[in-house]
């Protein structure tokens, strides 16, 4: 009786033993916590970061690569980077991105920053992706863009001499899927933070701004001039906008459906998501379509180029008059402010460039 308590308590430990050797052979990728801007740690919750999806060295290090390797597109000519540039805080100069096939899109490439605080969870200019990684997944297989499949995109990756064991390294599998992917991918694009412009080092008591660039915040602060931080925030919303969607007054009717393509909601019509406005000196042109190719032209519309439909945001309070009717001198303070939100270190930061340049 003796020996076979003995064996069963023996048999009771192997197993313990077992499945505590199990656990601790779960592969845990090296965890990297967002560096939190003083700023957004002020006045922000935290960022969006989906539990399934963690951030990590090695998952951060794996997305950076994939978004500058072309090898995601159809014909291995085209990468994230080609429409989001770095130099162009991470959007492109041209009215519309051209894909692989030398077809153009028909909007303006959005820029990428500080969308770990998107705490709306609606991207693109429509709102038609609801995480991050679900907005990754569409350019590769869109046939204006990447022209590509998502199993020929599994295929290169996975007969890559690299890419295994960065897979591998980065979520403790070398089998590649999409999903895999497109974690990777966001995991790099949230790091994208840009939180050291001019306006933010005012701000921190760090630099003082002009005359006019004051002037300029008191426009887009003032109601009854400017009235612009109803859809963009301000000072104690480091974001520079709202996240949200609107109709802005810019045709009385639409080619492009915007928001009430994604919901059906015909009231939804002509609305499209308010962009942060930092960055403005790297993000021209400006407006969902790219129509404006200079600051000066969207302050005019937004003073004297209104236009009315049955959408237009009630924000858009002086549409009957055209606009808000700036005087030329706050429309160029105000410029100068809006210049003020851009952040050199950001289109320069290193961690946010090609790795293999």
């Amino acid at each position: 009786m003796r020996l076979k308590v003995v064996i069963l308590f023996g048999l009771i430990i192997s197993i313990v033993a077992c499945n505590s050797s199990d656990d601790s052979n779960e592969y845990v990728a090296t965890p990297q916590p967002l560096e939190i801007p003083e700023l957004f740690s002020q006045f922000l919750s935290e960022p969006v970061i989906p539990a399934s999806n963690p951030q990590t060295e090695e998952g951060v290090a794996l997305g950076r690569k994939l978004f500058f390797d072309p090898v995601l597109s159809g014909n291995g000519t085209q990468a994230c980077a080609d429409c989001h540039r770095p130099q162009n805080a991470f959007s492109d100069p041209l009215q519309f991105s051209v894909g692989i096939d030398g077809i153009e899109g028909f909007r303006n490439s959005m820029p990428l920053q500080n969308l770990a605080w998107n705490f709306q969870e609606k991207f693109n200019w429509n709102g038609s992706a609801t995480t991050l990684e679900k907005q990754i997944f569409e350019p590769v297989t869109n046939p204006i863009e990447m022209n590509n499949t998502w199993p020929n995109v599994v295929a290169s990756l996975q007969n890559h001499n690299e890419y295994p064991t960065l897979f591998n390294d980065a979520f403790g599998s070398s089998t590649i899927d999409s999903v895999l992917v497109t974690k990777a991918i966001a995991q790099f694009v949230r790091t994208l933070t840009s939180a050291d412009s001019r306006f933010d080092r005012h701000l921190l008591g760090e630099t003082i701004l002009t005359p006019q660039e004051l002037n300029g915040f008191n426009v887009f602060m003032d109601e009854d001039r400017g009235d612009c931080f109803h859809c963009h925030g301000n000072s104690f919303n480091p974001l520079w906008t709202d996240n949200t969607f609107h109709n802005n007054g810019l045709d009385e009717s639409f080619t492009d459906l915007g928001l009430g393509s994604v919901t059906g909601d015909p009231r939804d019509n002509g609305k499209f998501k308010a962009p942060s406005l930092r960055n403005l000196a790297f993000t021209a042109p400006y407006m969902h379509d790219g129509r404006f190719e200079t600051l000066e032209e969207v302050i005019n519309h937004y003073s004297e180029g209104l236009v009315f439909s049955e959408t237009i945001d009630p924000l858009m309070k002086a549409v009957a008059q055209g606009g808000v009717q700036l005087s030329e001198e706050d429309k160029a303070d105000l410029k100068a402010f809006l210049l003020s939100l851009s952040d050199p270190e950001f289109i320069n930061n290193p961690d946010f460039q090609d790795p293999n340049e």
